[in-house]
């Protein structure tokens, strides 16, 4: 059964096609690596997937959900860690957790009880009662990855969950990570531009480019069709080495995704 179903997705900015004619599937309860250089259509693309931007063309489903159509009923089905830090820093960690629950109108008793499993899973339940502006990076992504489970959401996004963050810290990231979809069968969508995370941790793989799918497999089904070694060499392969600049179009709907969110 696919989880999330994209047919011929299109979004143009103006002149500037920045995803053109794209289409895949993802199986419930998979994790899978969404990969593209800088530039490429990825971030539009997701932005599309949850609701933050609506397509020029093409379906989209999640969970057979139009989120296009019915923004309110897939925002349910998923929740999202942003590439940019979106927590209170002068709430607690707790509080983070608890205004998250009551936004999605979670009971009081809910509220409590999920907050304690899923602060214990990322093992911050002994700091719950700290201000987020003392914690450390990797703290605070665990923190954002706890929060967007708290409505038990059947699909989770990850926008470069681990930009920037220390080798021993994402390690436990894709730990918790890759837990939680294990126990709670919890689809996983990720974007990241560390190749061996993706060659890691997920099932399947899509690669984007000039907003364009230009492969789709496993990890090791990409590197058998390009006949390298590791999924970094056969994503160079597949997109070339030259350096790319993020496109003007993704830089400004990356600016205004708060406040869409926010509608």
């Amino acid at each position: 059964m696919l989880s999330i179903e994209v047919h011929n997705l299109q979004k143009r900015f103006g002149d500037l096609a920045a995803v053109q004619g794209v289409s895949f599937g993802v199986e419930e309860g998979s994790i899978f690596a969404f990969l593209g250089p800088n530039g490429a259509g990825k971030t539009t693309t997701i932005r599309m997937l949850t609701t933050l931007l609506k397509p020029t063309e093409g379906t989209i489903l999640l969970n057979g959900v139009d989120p296009v159509h019915h923004e309110d009923e897939a925002r349910k089905l998923f929740g999202i860690v942003f590439q940019d830090p979106s927590i209170d820093e002068e709430l607690t960690a707790y509080e983070n957790m608890d205004l998250h629950g009551v936004l999605y109108r979670m009971s009081r008793v809910l509220r409590a009880e999920r907050i304690k499993q899923l602060m214990n899973v990322v093992e911050l339940w002994d700091r719950k009662d700290e201000i987020v502006k003392h914690f450390s990076g990797g703290m605070r992504r665990r923190l954002e990855i706890a929060r967007g489970l708290i409505h038990h959401p059947k699909i989770l996004f990850l926008d470069e969950p681990t930009i920037g963050l220390d080798p021993q810290t994402r390690n436990h990231i894709w730990s918790y990570v890759k837990g939680l979809n294990k126990e709670e069968g919890i689809t996983v969508f990720l974007t990241t531009h560390y190749m061996e995370e993706a060659d890691r941790v997920a099932d399947y793989v899509a690669v984007i480019d000039h907003g364009a799918i230009v492969a789709q497999d496993t990890p090791e089904g990409l590197k058998q069709k390009t006949g390298v070694a590791s999924l970094e060499d056969a994503f160079l392969s597949l997109t070339g080495k030259s350096i790319r600049e993020e496109s003007a179009g993704s830089i400004d709907q990356m600016r205004m995704h708060a406040r869409v969110w926010r509608r």
